[in-house]
């Protein structure tokens, strides 16, 4: 099978979403399919060996500037080419700099307008390119918001397009009232287009089942994998818990205030009072945005006195990560939102790391199987109370390390996330023939 997979590079940033495009791309080549990964914006930043094509579709500049200028909605395409440059693309992502929030809102529906949009420009290349180099038998688009590529592909190719949906809606709240009703509106017009709506899971489909409005049928679940030999290679620390002086706690996801490091940090403080040697080590990107919200994390730090007890790691790579998981007897990030994904609680449990996690989004389903504790959001001192508990209890962290890393080998491997999506293509790539018969 020939597969389309259409993803957003996330501007320098490891992203989840990028990642996961990523591992289930490489993951459907293993299985003996055609794939072509096609980054969006700018070029991706994962942590595996890439997969994706190197030309980025609806570069950033020429994206950015079809949206401010007429203009540059009719230049040749010589120069747009010379604009998506890789190299452009990731000097751009390596400034710093502000987007206002009504900017966003306005490329994001200008994006899902697709034909009528100001990037039309930019879907006729893509659509081109699908029909003309590749000949795909699905597209994948890996995001809600590109709902608007939708009905030219199925105009021009004929074949069944899939969109995901993982966390629009964390997005959309941040945007101008004006710009997030209309942004919905067109975004429950446009979902009639796609043949399914894939979710990470059930909790997911449902929440956004009635975002879009639409029925139970529509929706459909594949949960998400890892590449996880590197993970299941770790020494899980679980196992001498035994002789550990002191817990170490670990947090491994972008910094930033949806994330709930705050959260933990005020468990922290709860829990240092009763384990002096416990340690908290967080690890992640940290985008300009978020730079203040760090800062205030440290500052609360060095008032508690616990500077020496909490260190704030920052951005990890591929070995920099297994080395940090490496060093954990404990893991959470408590989210202050209903997580879709949850993809570092999953390299966690492969890590043999019991995880403690917020009862909502995709947590309670990875943890069904064992793992870890659920708790109620949002609530430092239940976070501090599950940690303690943990720590003291040193038969019970071996006996969710263990179950953790059997859920992932059962359920949660790159493999049988494609499997899952490979089922789904097949189902719909059969009824496509099935309605031209």
């Amino acid at each position: 099978m020939r597969i389309a997979l259409i993803t957003s590079g996330a501007g320098g940033m490891y992203c989840g979403s990028c990642m996961n495009a990523n591992t289930v791309a490489a993951a459907l080549i293993a299985r003996g399919h055609q794939v072509a990964l096609l980054p969006t914006y700018t070029p991706m930043r994962i942590d595996e060996a890439p997969v994706a094509r190197e030309r980025v579709f609806f570069g950033a500049i020429n994206v950015y500037l079809q949206q401010r200028w007429r203009l540059f909605r009719h230049t040749p395409r010589l120069l747009d080419r010379l604009l998506d440059q890789p190299w452009l693309l990731h000097r751009l992502v390596s400034w710093s700099y502000e987007v206002d929030n009504a900017e966003i809102g306005a490329l994001t529906l200008s994006m899902l307008e697709g034909e009528g949009g100001h990037q039309a420009k930019e879907l006729e290349k893509l659509v081109a390119w699908l029909r003309d180099d590749f000949a795909p038998d699905v597209v994948h688009l890996s995001f809600a918001f590109f709902l608007g590529f939708a009905r030219r592909i199925k105009e021009t190719l004929g074949v069944p397009v899939v969109c995901s949906v993982q966390g629009e809606e964390i997005m959309l709240d941040q945007l101008p009232e004006r710009y997030r009703q209309r942004i919905l509106a067109q975004m429950r017009r446009r979902v009639a287009e796609v043949d399914a709506v894939v979710a990470p899971c059930h909790a997911y489909a449902e929440f956004m089942r009635g975002v879009l409005e639409q029925p139970a049928e529509r929706l459909h679940v594949a949960e998400l994998g890892i590449a996880a030999d590197d993970y299941l290679a770790l020494e899980p620390r679980a196992e001498n818990a035994d002789t550990s002086p002191g817990p170490t706690i670990g947090f491994l996801a972008r910094i930033c205030p949806e994330k709930g490091l705050h959260v933990l940090l005020e468990a922290f403080r709860l829990l240092a009072a009763e384990m002096p040697d416990a340690r908290l080590r967080a690890a992640g990107f940290i985008s300009a945005h978020d730079r203040p919200y760090r800062a205030g994390l440290e500052a609360s730090i060095a008032d508690a006195g616990l500077s020496e007890r909490v260190e704030i790691v920052g951005e990890v790579d591929r070995g920099e990560k297994l080395r940090f998981l490496a060093s954990l007897d404990l893991f959470t990030v408590p989210t202050v939102y209903r997580e879709p994904k949850g993809l570092f609680l999953l390299e966690a449990m492969a890590s043999g790391i019991p995880v403690v996690a917020p009862r909502h989004g995709s947590f309670p389903e990875l943890l069904a199987a064992g793992g870890g504790e659920l708790i109620e959001p949002e609530n430092p001192r239940a976070l501090a109370d599950a940690l303690l508990r943990l720590a003291k209890d040193h038969a019970r962290c071996r006996a969710h390390a263990r179950a953790g890393r059997s859920a992932v080998r059962a359920r949660f491997t790159a493999d049988a996330e494609a499997a899952r999506y490979e089922s789904l293509y097949q189902r719909l790539v059969a009824a496509g023939a099935a309605r031209v018969g």
